[in-house]
């Protein structure tokens, strides 16, 4: 779930909005939302997600993280992130800085 309906809904047209090239009528947030909804429509069995939620307010981006935690056990997930709540629900976490391994484990708060 990448919690795009809500907004979608409020959309003139709903989902058959013109968003415009590249969905320049659409907010960072709102375009990271969609590229989500769309890449999870695919059911893929290894999902990359890098700075997935970087445009997001922190509500929305808790919702965001709640809905990659629920997909545990149903594909394999890389996430890139910066924000310590995006990695938080992460089986194994790599930290690497100027390029290299610094760390290896789980997280901990």
């Amino acid at each position: 779930n990448a919690h795009a309906a809500d907004f979608v809904e409020r959309l003139a047209s709903r989902l058959d909005t013109v968003v415009g090239d590249r969905g320049v009528r659409l907010s960072g947030g709102e375009r990271q939302r969609i590229a989500l909804a769309r890449a999870l429509l695919r059911k893929p069995s290894l999902l990359i997600l890098d700075e997935a939620t970087s445009a997001l307010d922190w509500q929305n981006q808790s919702l965001i993280a709640e809905s990659i935690d629920g997909l545990r056990g149903q594909m394999t997930i890389l996430t890139i992130a910066h924000r310590p709540s995006m990695i938080a629900f992460a089986d194994w976490v790599v930290a690497i800085d100027n390029g290299s391994v610094v760390e290896v484990g789980q997280y901990r708060q």
